[in-house]
């Protein structure tokens, strides 16, 4: 744990290193506060992918509710994001329940089919209701720079946000990993029968984990939606542009390792913005099949990701 710990801080440290020599208007720090929500949102996921191998294709539908629960209770109360951001929590991780209670038995393919089924729907729902601007979206009005609306001008003010927001996420999977908890996800991902007869309650572990990864990745949602000042259905209930890209970072860097979501939003997200920016210009859709090429060729390279490579080889469930 106290390893886990130094990571955490020794990454954080190193963001405000290299957050506080950019211009706080600049591009280069837009994109650093992207590669910590990225990590943020990937080690959410770990929590229930990564230990507990529940190949979960849905987190759209948590991310999605945390940004238009804060969104629309500014809207419509003039409510900080700070309490909408608790409101979306708490919307999420009932969702996660109410998710949770039908699929839980199931495994494998059926499981991941289900939760994909489930951030669709949720999608389709959004699309449909008034409250959340339907396809058109809504824009999150700028009042000023605030701290108590959460709302600034430059990206660099936003950058201790992130960094709050990955320490959170990272310590909460980490307390997970290396307690009781952690051991019993782990037990029931290697084989959920025999941890079931070893005495693991088999439901009430994965909700737990189910309940705790919800939470924050819906605060992850309600961040983003701030950072963005807008926000659509078929954005933040995307199932490729979210859900499936926060399983994908977490399994390029290593899934259920501590620095595993860290590494592959390393690599993820300056990759992306490189490609969009250098090939896109010529060729349409160049930019995301060179992009595929390279994370096949990552996956086929390092299967157990790149916390595998020597001298960052980690324990499983995030211990180093």
């Amino acid at each position: 744990m106290i390893r886990a710990l130094i990571i955490i801080a020794g990454v954080s440290l190193a963001a405000w290193i290299v957050g506080s020599q950019l211009p706080a208007r600049s591009y280069e720090v837009r994109v650093l506060c992207l590669i910590l929500l990225a990590a943020s949102m990937a080690q959410s996921w770990n929590i229930i992918g990564g230990l507990a191998n529940q190949i979960s294709l849905g987190h759209g539908a948590f991310f999605g509710i945390g940004a238009y629960a804060s969104t629309i209770l500014q809207l419509s109360y003039g409510l900080s994001p700070w309490l909408g951001a608790l409101a979306g929590m708490a919307a999420a991780m009932l969702a996660a329940l109410l998710l949770s209670l039908p699929t839980m038995r199931l495994k494998g393919p059926y499981f991941a089919l289900a939760t994909l089924a489930f951030a669709e729907a949720c999608r389709v729902v959004a699309n449909a209701l008034p409250m959340t601007g339907g396809p058109q979206g809504v824009s999150v009005p700028f009042l000023g720079d605030s701290w108590a609306m959460l709302q600034f001008r430059a990206p660099g003010t936003y950058l201790p946000v992130f960094i709050g927001l990955f320490a959170l996420t990272s310590l909460v999977f980490a307390l997970l990993a290396n307690g009781r908890i952690g051991y019993q996800l782990r037990a029931l991902r290697e084989n959920e029968d025999a941890a079931e007869v070893a005495g693991v309650a088999t439901l009430r572990t994965k909700l737990i984990g189910s309940l705790a990864s919800a939470a924050l990745t819906a605060l992850c949602g309600t961040l983003f939606a701030q950072f963005t000042f807008f926000i659509d259905p078929d954005s933040v209930f995307s199932v490729s542009a979210i859900s499936i890209r926060m399983a994908l970072i977490a399994i390029v860097g290593g899934v259920g390792t501590l620095i595993g979501p860290i590494l592959g939003a390393l690599a993820i997200v300056p990759l992306e913005e490189v490609l969009s920016a250098t090939l896109s210009q010529y060729i349409g859709g160049i930019a995301p099949f060179t992009f595929g090429l390279v994370l096949i060729a990552i996956v086929l390279l390092r299967p157990r990701g790149l916390a595998s490579l020597p001298g960052l080889r980690l324990a499983e469930g995030g211990r180093p």
